[in-house]
């Protein structure tokens, strides 16, 4: 594919995104930033969160997967249903009966200014983290199959994708996003149905035998019941899917900050609900779709050989697979536009609204925007914005510099225990009216944060266990077992540390 005509959609697509923009950040202020004016449409929010959700590293990651674990990513998919619910039953009104601008302001009032302060500095480090080794791996992608051949150096790539991103964000923010995220999220599953309608042609399956096929090459194990030493043991996918969902969205100001723009509780609970049916279905299609990457490439041994060309590892990188296919195999330009729409807009819709939180967050929860004189807090919250693009762009240049692919899931892991600290002091604060001194609860997050990383790197391996994503969640109870060890009847405990500060307002 010309790599001129793939500059020229992504200018294209950007284009469309700032004309948006235009339009739905007229009269903007803070207030539309952060919180969207508390006006959208529930099911536009929960169709752009498919997007939010998933990103670029899903779109290539979850296909490249089938390789190794067959559909078994379907077990964690089961997961985010019942973490899902629970976001819906139990956390969203929380949020909506304390009015907040930040989900972090909760911890405030619950145990104290540090455990504030602690629980949103985690949010910070997981989500730039998170966020940028994400536009870190898509902006590697574009770099192999399209600016090396121009000599464009990788900084000057990466630092064009967070100018766009910066562009069509920095004045209507949340609102802005609810609605770019609609839009990309449409293109991206149109995309992804293209794809799969037409490798399945390539391979002359018709749409209701690709699940037999996939099968019968090997692929198609949906429960992993064999091995409960392994990462990916049935219930691990399941509770930890479960975990998962709860830590990285329940918690996340990033997921939450689009479910608090909805009108109400009720609109809110039925953009969730809706929102975990949808995605579950989407994340079959996605495995389907890596089913008949895998299909493809073991019938076709000069792609297989291609692919390997690419690859930094003997074996092939999964996460290469689906772009050796769609840009160098051989399909036609028609898979290769699909492939580049659907890859920008599954990365874009999720590091846009990334960014936005990373600023809502540090404006709201260490700047204490709210309360500084309104003449100032726009000219905060601008600086704020682009202080966070440039964050976000530092991250990832670190990342090229010293992360290579074959590390990757271990530098998301890392970033993964930082939620579960996180999850623990929202559980442990909801379901139990005991009261820890506010410093304890920084320290003893911190500490099984270390713990639960030595446990997984160091100790486990020596028994041959393999932690899942059930390791958020082992974190967060951790948190909560130690939170009630050090904890006491809230008539028990004096002085600042048993009191509850003043509601942050939204």
């Amino acid at each position: 594919m010309s790599k001129t005509l793939i500059l020229s959609v992504l200018f294209a697509y950007f284009l469309v995104l700032v004309l948006i923009s235009v339009f739905t950040a007229r009269k903007a202020n803070n207030e539309t930033f952060f919180t969207g004016n508390r006006n959208s449409s529930w099911y536009l929010v929960a169709f752009g969160m498919i997007g939010a959700s998933l990103s670029g590293v899903t779109f290539i990651s979850i296909p490249g997967a089938v390789g190794s674990g067959g559909f078994t990513y379907i077990q964690i998919a089961i997961g985010y249903i019942a973490g899902y619910a629970i976001v819906a039953f139990v956390l969203l009104p929380l949020y909506y009966r304390q009015n907040v601008t930040s989900i972090y302001s909760y911890l405030g009032q619950r145990f104290g200014k540090i455990t504030y302060k602690t629980g949103a500095g985690l949010f910070i480090v997981s989500k730039m983290i998170g966020a940028s080794l994400r536009l870190y791996l898509v902006a590697n992608v574009l770099q192999k199959f399209v600016f090396d051949d121009w000599d464009i150096p990788f900084w000057a790539t990466v630092l064009l994708s967070i100018l766009l991103i910066w562009i069509y964000t920095f004045k209507g923010g949340i609102k802005t996003i609810v609605w770019t995220d609609t839009f990309q999220t449409f293109f991206m599953l149109l995309c992804l149905g293209a794809c799969i309608y037409l490798i399945s042609d390539e391979l002359n399956l018709a749409l209701s035998d690709i699940y037999s096929s996939v099968s019968e090459a090997g692929y198609g194990t949906v429960f992993q019941t064999d091995d409960p030493m392994a990462r990916n043991y049935w219930w691990k996918g399941i509770f930890g899917g479960m975990f998962v969902v709860l830590g990285m969205t329940g918690v996340d100001q990033d997921m939450m900050q689009k479910n608090l723009t909805c009108k109400n509780q009720g609109e809110a609970k039925k953009n969730m609900l809706t929102f975990s049916v949808v995605l579950f279905f989407v994340n079959v299609l996605f495995v389907t779709m890596g089913g008949l990457l895998y299909l493809y490439v073991d019938a076709n041994p000069e792609i297989h050989a291609q692919w390997l060309a690419v690859s930094d590892v003997p074996k092939g990188d999964p996460d290469l697979l689906f772009p050796t296919i769609a840009l160098e195999g051989g399909l036609g330009i028609t898979i290769s536009l699909c492939f580049i729409i659907g890859l920008i807009a599954a990365c874009y819709s999720s590091a846009d609204s990334a960014l936005a939180a990373l600023t809502t967050s540090f404006a709201v929860d260490f700047i204490d925007i709210e309360n500084r004189p309104a003449h100032q807090r726009e000219r905060i919250r601008k600086w704020t914005h682009v202080g966070m693009s440039l964050a976000m762009l530092g991250t990832i240049l670190i990342f090229k510099q010293f992360v290579n692919e074959s590390v990757i899931d271990e530098i998301l892991t890392i970033a993964g225990y930082t939620y579960g600290p996180l999850l623990g002091l929202f559980i442990f604060g909801i379901i139990t009216k005991r009261r820890v001194k506010d410093l304890f609860c920084a320290v003893i997050c911190l500490k099984v944060a270390v713990l639960v990383y030595f446990l997984n790197t160091y100790l486990m391996p020596q028994f041959a266990y393999k932690f899942g994503p059930e390791l958020l969640g082992i974190n967060a109870l951790l948190v909560v077992l130690a939170l009630f060890i050090f904890s006491s009847k809230a008539d028990k405990l004096s002085g600042d540390s048993g009191k509850i500060s003043a509601p942050l307002q939204g």
